[in-house]
């Protein structure tokens, strides 16, 4: 079902240095004649296979970084063959009814009504970057504005407002559209890290010119789902857009057990969604949905040599007043086919798969006195730490263990930070893991730890 099955380690073994050197040593000068198309696929598989990364591994669980579906990687190399733009019309229309096929597909499955729309992106950073530009010019439409032509001084004391665990790609699309880093309002979570309404309430009403609200369904780290009804009701309330990042947790929508996580997305002005998260794309394979075609406006252009007004009535028109790109590959391909291939109800197999396995990795990690569990299980991911006799040792013993693993090659795992203290985290994106694996895993886990441990003691 999946691309590649896994060739052993999930990362090849050694200092990144001393690793990223050789595979520049493999692939040579470049050449002042070719050295053909065989030798020159045959030397860029070895690199890519002996010092890239495998996804495949049962080993590898520490990004939202899934292996591809079999299906789609075949899919986009008929795309790249194909070699569409989703600009205008003569560019690639069967790419453009593909992506609007895939777009109403994942807009009914998010709840919205037949006036939705939604474009590709080339990931979450920027689907949240031009859901930001809309519900800014939207708050400046509101107040009759056009900061387009004014500029964006001229809207009064903007703020937009998310949850304190919120993607930083909220922030740095608030510098990039030049209401700057400081517009952004972090809000408090509650003990299952979801953003607090009353606390929310509470700040809106503190004033500036609420551009948005910015909801997380699937915190990068927990999984967390804010509760959107809420949010939704009070950004009506004030009159600011309601933008859901659901990166991480659209894929829920596939699962008949988890959906009901994600309820309340269809009273979103807009949605990010990541296929190339939970939904086993090749990269990248973000959508952004709007639940009106019309919400697109600001983007909207006509230009002589790509779609000039008189062809766009009559219907040689393409999705460039949608996107903040013009030239723009046809991601939706693969997911079309893996659609089609796999249905609703195949996908949902998948996630719960996932889910299952990061319960039984959350329970692995309770029931053993050498870690601790950090948090409960709301997707796939699961975040512990590894418990060192001196606590106060805790924080390089964690970092420390990470790092060898990835030296030996033998594991890849992932590190973050929960209340200032260092963490690890499993992302459990592969169906085909098993329990056992997940053993295995935490006993390398274990044994790194142990080792850092003397270390770092030693050093003392």
């Amino acid at each position: 079902m999946f691309a590649v099955s896994s060739s052993g380690r999930p990362i090849p073994p050694g200092r990144p240095t001393d690793v990223l050197a050789e595979a520049h040593r493999v692939l040579g000068d470049l050449p002042e004649r070719g050295i053909g198309a065989d030798a020159a696929l045959a030397r860029v598989t070895t690199v890519l296979a002996d010092w890239g990364v495998d996804l495949a591994s049962p080993f590898a669980a520490a990004h939202l970084q899934p292996p591809p579906l079999a299906v789609a990687v075949a899919a986009d190399a008929l795309a790249s063959a194909g070699n569409a733009s989703l600009d205008t019309y003569d560019s690639g229309p069967a790419a453009i009814a593909v992506e609007r096929w895939v777009v109403a597909a994942l807009a009914r499955l998010a709840g919205f009504d037949a006036d939705a729309d939604g474009v590709f992106t080339p990931g979450g950073t920027l689907s949240n970057l031009t859901a930001l530009l809309l519900a800014r010019d939207a708050a400046a439409a509101r107040l009759g504005l056009d900061v387009r032509s004014e500029g964006v001084a001229a809207l009064p004391d903007p703020v937009v407002f998310c949850s304190e665990l919120a993607h930083f790609s909220v922030a740095r699309a608030c510098a990039a559209l030049g209401i700057g880093e400081h517009a952004v309002r972090p809000v408090s979570v509650d003990s299952h890290r979801r953003m607090r309404p009353d606390t929310l309430a509470s700040m809106l009403r503190a004033g500036g010119t609420p551009v948005a609200v910015v909801a997380t369904a699937g915190t990068t780290d927990f999984g967390s789902v804010d509760p959107l009804p809420e949010l939704a009701a009070l950004a009506r309330e004030h009159g600011a857009w309601l933008h859901v990042d659901a990166a991480y947790g659209f894929g829920a929508v596939f699962s008949a057990k988890l959906a009901g996580l994600v309820d309340g997305l269809a009273l979103a002005d807009s949605v990010t969604a990541d296929l190339h998260k939970i939904g086993w794309q090749p990269a990248a394979a973000s959508v952004l949905l709007v639940r009106s075609a019309s919400l697109f406006a600001p983007l909207e252009r006509s230009v002589a040599y790509l779609n000039p007004e008189d062809d766009r009535v009559e219907g040689y028109d393409g999705t460039l007043g949608r996107s903040l790109q013009t030239t723009r590959r046809p991601d939706a391909v693969k997911v079309a086919a893996t659609l089609l291939a796999l249905g609703r109800e195949g996908l949902g197999a998948l996630v719960d798969r996932c889910h299952e396995l990061a319960g039984h990795a959350a329970a692995l990690i309770a029931a053993d006195p050498a870690f601790e569990l950090v948090g409960g299980v709301t997707l796939t991911t699961v975040v512990f730490r590894y418990r060192p006799a001196d606590e106060s040792l805790a924080d390089e013993v964690n970092a420390r263990l990470r790092r060898a693993l990835l030296r030996a090659g033998e594991a890849l795992i992932g590190r973050t930070e929960v209340d200032k203290v260092t963490c690890l985290k499993l992302t459990l994106l592969n169906p085909n893991a098993r329990e056992a694996d997940l053993v295995a895993l935490l006993a390398l886990v274990r044994e790194a730890g142990s080792t850092a441990e003397r270390l770092v003691e030693g050093a003392a």
